[in-house]
């Protein structure tokens, strides 16, 4: 069966995300700040890009969070197509867990978003049928991250280690009981520390 994915971002003291996501700040307030590594830096290094490239390799479907996808809480209002542009960086169908029902949206390069009412198991279970023989990547965020982590789908985990304090904002860790992994590759930079993990057999 192919390898489930999930490669986050984090902070020194947990977060995956700043506090208090909008529009103007994605990640939260600071949230950025994580991504340094990847995202304009230009102290970045050819091993950062190693692990950009481990975080860009396509996958057949993705799993995601309402919170990833956007701003906006409660009933869908206004028209939001995600943080990404008319063409997001999947080329892949992405299933995007939410409370209130949406129809599919479409996008430029092969990223159709899917709006998946019935829980993780369900929204996994649609994208391993999609994915085929190309795998699933958990894409975020911290919420999404921990029910795959407590449904024991993740084959893969890869933390890129900012050398960050956000002091606040939203962890993937919590209620996680055991870390059922091992450190596979370990890569240094002064941006980050990028550990890839397998999940212990």
């Amino acid at each position: 069966m192919p390898d489930t994915t999930c490669h986050m971002s984090i902070s020194l003291d947990g977060f995956v995300a700043g506090p208090d996501q909008s529009r103007e700040n994605p990640l939260g307030k600071r949230g950025l700040e994580l991504h340094g590594w990847h995202i304009g830096d230009p102290r970045a290094t050819e091993t950062n890009q190693v692990a950009a490239n481990w975080l860009m390799r396509p996958r057949g479907a993705y799993v995601m969070g309402r919170n990833m996808f956007g701003p906006i809480r409660g009933e869908w209002s206004g028209e939001w197509n995600g943080w990404w542009g008319p063409e997001p960086p999947y080329h892949a169908p992405v299933f995007v867990l939410t409370h209130y029902e949406h129809a599919p949206i479409q996008m430029e390069g092969g990223t159709t978003f899917h709006f998946v009412t019935e829980g993780f198991d369900a929204a996994y279970a649609a994208a391993s049928q999609a994915a085929g023989d190309k795998g699933v990547d958990i894409a975020g965020g911290a919420s999404t991250v921990r029910q795959a982590l407590a449904a024991g789908v993740v084959d893969e985990l890869t933390l890129d280690i900012a050398p960050v304090l956000l002091g606040s904002g939203e962890r993937i860790f919590d209620g996680i009981e055991s870390f059922a992994f091992d450190p596979v590759e370990v890569l240094h930079s002064p941006l980050a520390t990028h550990i890839r993990y397998r999940r212990r057999q």
